[in-house]
């Protein structure tokens, strides 16, 4: 595989990444629609089925359970049947779900369909990444898997346009905002025809004539731009990480062989601690503002400026991801987030609340852009799917357990234990991404797992 692969290694950044980068955006872009929409959607629900709080509850935690199965299972399923398959059938089950949810006539229906189509985010976010990385040269991968990411703020901005502007404008009104969010499934229309599997992944299954042919189209879409290709450069061999035809459970335990339980190790307490922070946050820090008199969280002003805070937040630190590397981008922006926390706790005024509030946004969300290139870059092929679905799997559990937390933590220790006990996960966060991390910038995907599996007897090679 490596000499195909130093053959991408080779290539500009050019029309076919491009491409690549907008249908892998707009795959986020309705994926982040679907995971704001549901909280503009349940105030209308509530008094329409005369739901209690625990209801309410169940139903904003769906889209999470969901996300948690959708995400393991597309990283499983990744690796074994390959990324594109997993990819669009993550949206084809995402899209009927959310169509179907518009239609519910009850709150344990609607509860059921958001599971589902949790499933086809969570499968559709984890798979993204780690399939359209393996397409583009070191020098470009860390800017253009954190601008990936970057698609999810527009989701987010348009789900607060909407649940502000479409949902209240009539009783029924929620309907058509869910079937609005269906509507990627035209998509597929672009994938099927435009969509190739990734090349890295098609020779480690030893499917080379096809690999070869993908590459052949990318070298031909640069030379047709006017590009004179250099030679390829010699790439590492790298030890296989898996026998031919492993099971699901030898796919689990690669994670933790010698040379990657660090590195597996250090994914799953980088993705807990920014997604608990994150939605411990976000959850919590409005309704706590307004109990102590500060109603301005509950303004639309304030929350478009949170949402739109997100977008320059990604962006910058998708920039930063090649400026300084992914590990320096993560954990300074996590660092960043929790001071905005801190001071969004002690503000006293509408100006210095919406002020934190965006700084808070712009943080937090920029972590993640540095999340999304640094988890795929670190794993081997064949298993890239795999330790990317896992992580981000467990991060769902962060976002699921962390209203919980938050909610036992303010009545028995106040402000200054939802902060003190946040700003300490994320600062494990940070420290363990510094620690145990390992440098990814301007290195080609071989490169960084030769590093890593270079204690190891190389038992097995790689075509």
């Amino acid at each position: 595989m490596t000499d195909l692969s130093s053959r991408i290694e080779r290539l500009p950044f050019g029309r076919f990444h491009r491409q690549l980068l907008l249908m892998g955006g707009l795959g986020y872009t309705f994926d982040g629609l679907d995971l704001a929409v549901v909280s503009f959607v349940l105030p209308v629900l509530r008094p329409l089925w005369s739901l209690s709080s625990v209801q309410v509850g169940f139903l904003g935690s769906a889209t999470y359970i969901g996300y948690f199965f959708g995400a393991l299972f597309a990283g499983l399923l990744g690796d074994r049947i390959g990324r594109r398959a997993v990819m669009v059938w993550a949206l084809v089950l995402y899209c009927v779900a959310s169509l179907v949810s518009a239609f519910a006539g009850d709150w344990t229906f609607f509860l059921g369909c958001r599971i589902v189509a949790g499933m086809g985010t969570g499968a559709e976010s984890a798979i993204v990444a780690p399939f359209l990385a393996e397409f583009v040269a070191a020098r470009y991968r860390g800017r253009f898997t954190g601008s990936l990411a970057g698609f999810f703020s527009f989701g987010f901005f348009a789900a607060a346009l909407l649940g502000y502007f479409a949902v209240p404008a009539a009783p029924g009104a929620w309907r058509w905002v869910l079937a609005l969010t269906a509507a990627p499934v035209l998509l597929l229309l672009w994938w099927r025809r435009a969509l190739p599997e990734s090349p890295r992944w098609l020779a480690s299954v030893g499917r080379r004539v096809e690999a070869e042919a993908v590459v052949a189209r990318m070298e031909e879409d640069a030379r047709r731009a006017g590009h004179v290709l250099p030679a390829p450069a010699a790439l590492p061999a790298v030890a296989a990480v898996l026998p031919p035809r492993a099971s699901v459970a030898g796919q689990l335990a690669a994670l933790w062989r010698p040379g990657l339980a660090r590195i597996t190790a250090m994914s799953w307490i980088m993705w807990l601690s920014i997604t608990f922070s994150y939605y411990a946050f976000f959850t919590w820090i409005p309704s706590l503002l307004v109990e102590s008199g500060m109603t301005v969280t509950k303004s639309f002003g304030y929350s478009i400026a949170i949402f739109a805070a997100q977008i320059p937040g990604y962006f910058s630190a998708a920039w930063f991801n090649e400026r300084i590397g992914r590990q320096a981008t993560i954990a300074s922006y996590m660092v960043l987030g929790g001071l905005s926390a801190v001071a969004l706790a002690l503000s006293h005024s509408d100006g210095t609340v919406t002020a934190a509030g965006v700084c808070l946004s712009f943080f937090m969300n920029g972590t993640y852009a540095g999340i999304y290139a640094y988890t795929p870059e670190i794993f081997p092929t064949a298993i890239r799917a795999t330790g990317m679905g896992t992580a981000s799997s467990i991060g769902r559990i962060g976002a699921i357990a962390s209203p919980l937390l938050v909610g036992w933590l303010y009545p028995n220790f106040g402000f200054a234990g939802v902060f003190g006990a946040t700003t300490v996960v994320l600062l494990a966060g940070a420290l363990a991404v510094m620690l145990m991390g390992v440098s990814t910038r301007n290195r080609s995907l071989e490169e960084i797992t030769a590093e890593e599996l270079a204690p190891e007897a190389p038992a097995h090679r790689t075509a």
